[in-house]
């Protein structure tokens, strides 16, 4: 599955750098680090966003039972490197029937999580009350790290969003109700720095969620 770079932000097209701008821009937002084309989940095509990564290129692992790795991407280029990566994830949600999440770490502005949240980018903003206790937690790269409730995202999904390597961290979960995933302190993986049991990724289909956000 082939295409061109897309805005972070909306999924439109960019320009790429040419005579009178030095990096890629979309006509409503401006710079932007380009969304590069999603490709079929694979442990090959992980490797590419992993390889292309400035950030961490986070993971449920091991997967929970029954969980199925359903495709990443990354926002950037060949001289910026991924400045945000989306993994995505499905399997037997806690409450009966098929949950999925998506995995989604960006630097300041980038926009993706916020695009794949439904919510007004670039960033959590006021929907983020970090002056509240914490709503969930992971365990990300053995770390303890705090995930707040994003008020503001669309009611079919639950929507979580805090810090983790000085890094936004967004975790989506479908449907709403499947956000008690997050509630379970969910260890979190920075794929860039496991090992070669990745080899052994159990992929499924690809998932539309990452082609065309809803």
């Amino acid at each position: 599955m082939r295409g061109e770079p897309s805005c972070p932000k909306c999924g439109g097209r960019v320009r790429a750098p040419g005579l009178f701008a030095d990096a890629w821009q979309c006509s409503t937002h401006g710079q932007v680090h380009p969304m590069q084309p999603v490709v079929p989940p694979s442990v090959e095509a992980l490797g590419v966003v992993v390889h292309r990564a400035r950030v961490p290129v986070w993971m449920p692992w091991p997967l929970p039972v029954g969980w199925l790795f359903t495709g990443a991407a990354y926002a950037g280029d060949d001289r910026s490197g991924g400045r945000a990566t989306v993994v995505a994830c499905s399997g037997p949600g806690p409450l009966g029937g098929m949950a999925e999440l998506l995995l989604v770490a960006e630097e300041l502005g980038v926009g993706l999580g916020a695009r794949y949240a439904g919510i007004d980018g670039p960033d959590p903003g006021s929907g983020l009350r970090v002056d509240a206790a914490p709503d969930a937690k992971v365990l990300a790269a053995g770390r303890p790290t705090a995930l707040w409730h994003v008020k503001d995202a669309p009611a079919d999904r639950a929507v979580f969003a805090g810090e983790a390597r000085g890094l936004w961290l967004w975790a989506i979960v479908w449907p709403e109700q499947s956000g008690l995933l997050m509630y379970d302190e969910l260890v979190l993986t920075d794929l860039r720095d496991a090992g070669g049991e990745v080899d052994l990724l159990p992929c499924g289909a690809l998932t539309p969620r990452l082609i065309t956000p809803p």
